[in-house]
């Protein structure tokens, strides 16, 4: 399973999608042999954020099963977390006077940067009653926090410190892009302590971050080069215990492997047992090379293998048309080149789809549905010819309201 974060968008009958738009010969060869269809990942009118599209696609019900991104982050990004610590989904972002004016801080900031602006945060930011903390820098304007109980009780039913997600049941739900927001303030969804004290904390933590960020040499540097600071610290998906999961294996008896580069998708394999394969980001097509290789490599010792390819998402956030096509075309001929070529994949189901919409004209998730790709296995083509939107929605495989349908339809085309 080919996972293209973010790559379908919505077609308007005005502009061709980047889908659409892109060269993609190799990934079209691969159309021919198999069968399109169409699904939304989590569920009809949903804007998943990632981690419930992945969750989802391999086969478990967001909605029905807290994933909480705060904790499964937490785990693929290697830090401690304890039941009852409250972790969080954390981010670098850009605030002037009383607005938010960038999530992801000029989406420019190194993850070396990154990194020192989370040291000073650590040692700098000092909170009531001593709560403990551990702030970690992951990819880019990625981060974590985890707080430690010591004592605390806390609660994960708190709304999120991050307007572009708003939490609803057990999942958050993306909401349009706007130029600039209100900076956030966090509330308790219910009336307990737990829940006040927490959502309490996360408010002092927030603003106590500006106040060690804003005056950086980092952040001073990046001013005098005309970029901008990273002196403000968004937070979503808090959590306060490991989600209770079936493993991979013991649900579907398949020996598995992920291949990721980002914590959510990181975390999510480790938590369900998976055979997680951590390779460093990147898009080019060295980068997308190196993903069919592995690919190739642990097809003949895995019953399934899925790999997430990030490179399209980030242009839909930023409303960058060209570039999102261009990832997408650097996808097919760094990666699908080699897949196409393969001939041990002749004999194998090959699924391609995405894990979520990222319109560029929404510059964020959507509901809308995604493409789904099967090849192999019981499957006769269906005539279909390119990986889109509008091709998807005319072909022959299951239409499917849910992404937790998708992994047992897999298994019952290559019985």
């Amino acid at each position: 399973m080919a996972v293209l974060d973010g790559a379908s968008d919505r077609p308007d009958g005005q502009q061709k999608t980047p889908l659409e738009a892109a060269a993609t010969p190799n990934l079209d060869a691969l159309v021919r042999r198999g069968i399109l269809g169409s699904m939304y990942t989590v569920g009809k009118g949903i804007a998943p954020e990632s981690d419930a599209g992945v969750f989802s696609l391999l086969g478990y019900d967001p909605l029905q099963i807290h994933l909480s991104r705060g904790v499964v982050e937490s785990i693929g990004a290697g830090v401690d977390f304890h039941e009852r610590n409250l972790a969080l989904r954390a981010g670098f972002a850009t605030v002037e006077g009383d607005k938010l004016v960038d999530r992801r801080a000029g989406r420019n900031l190194s993850t070396e940067e990154a990194r020192q602006l989370a040291t000073a945060v650590n040692s700098e930011v000092r909170l009531k009653n001593r709560t403990r903390f551990q702030f970690q820098a992951t990819v880019g304007h990625r981060a974590v926090v985890v707080f430690r109980a010591d004592g605390h009780k806390f609660s994960s039913e708190i709304s999120n410190f991050d307007p572009a997600y708003l939490r609803a049941g057990k999942i958050s739900i993306a909401q349009p892009g706007a130029k600039e927001y209100d900076i956030p303030k966090c509330d308790p969804l219910d009336d307990s302590p737990e829940a006040v004290e927490s959502a309490a904390l996360v408010n002092e933590f927030g603003f106590k971050t500006r106040q060690a960020l804003d005056s950086h040499p980092v952040n001073l540097e990046r001013r005098k080069h005309g970029k901008k600071p990273a002196n403000f610290v968004l937070m979503r998906d808090a959590g306060t215990t490991k989600p209770s999961v079936q493993g991979f294996r013991e649900k579907w008896g398949l020996k598995a492997a992920m291949i990721a580069d980002l914590p959510a998708e990181l975390g999510i394999g480790r938590l369900l047992g998976m055979d997680v394969r951590e390779i460093p980001p990147g898009t080019s097509l060295e980068d997308y090379r190196k993903r069919a290789e592995l690919v190739l490599r642990l097809a003949g010792e895995y019953d399934f293998v899925y790999v997430h390819l990030k490179g399209p998402d980030e242009p839909g956030h930023d409303g960058l048309y060209d570039l999102k096509r261009q990832r997408i075309e650097e996808i097919d001929a760094g990666f699908f080149s080699h897949l196409r070529q393969a001939a041990k994949l002749q004999k194998t189901v090959l699924c391609v789809t995405c894990d979520h919409s990222t319109p560029w004209k929404d510059k964020g998730h959507s509901g809308d549905p995604v493409p789904v790709l099967v090849a192999g296995g019981s499957t006769k083509p269906d005539g279909s010819t390119r990986f889109t939107e509008t091709n998807a929605s005319a072909g022959h495989f299951d239409k499917m309201e849910r992404g937790s349908m998708l992994l047992l339809r897999l298994k019952q085309i290559s019985a």
